[in-house]
C-alpha cells in the first residue's frame, strides 16, 4: 500500500472542503455506477430507466 504524505493529505482534505458541492457529486456519481453495474436487477434498472425519462422531461 502507497503511504501518503502529510502534505498530500492536507491539500487533499483543503480540496474537500473548498468544494463540497463538487465532491459529493462525484461520490453520488460513484455510488450511481457502482450500484448499477454490481448490485442492480432488472426490476431496479427498469425503475432507474423511469426515473431518468422523467428526469430527462423536466
Amino acid at each position: 500500500m502507497t503511504k501518503i504524505s502529510e502534505a498530500q493529505k492536507r491539500a487533499s482534505q483543503k480540496w474537500d472542503s473548498q468544494n463540497k458541492d463538487k465532491k459529493n457529486y462525484i461520490v453520488a456519481k460513484s455510488q450511481a455506477k457502482r450500484f448499477i453495474n454490481k448490485f442492480a436487477t432488472s426490476q431496479d434498472l427498469k425503475f432507474l430507466i423511469e426515473l431518468i425519462e422523467k428526469k430527462l422531461e423536466q
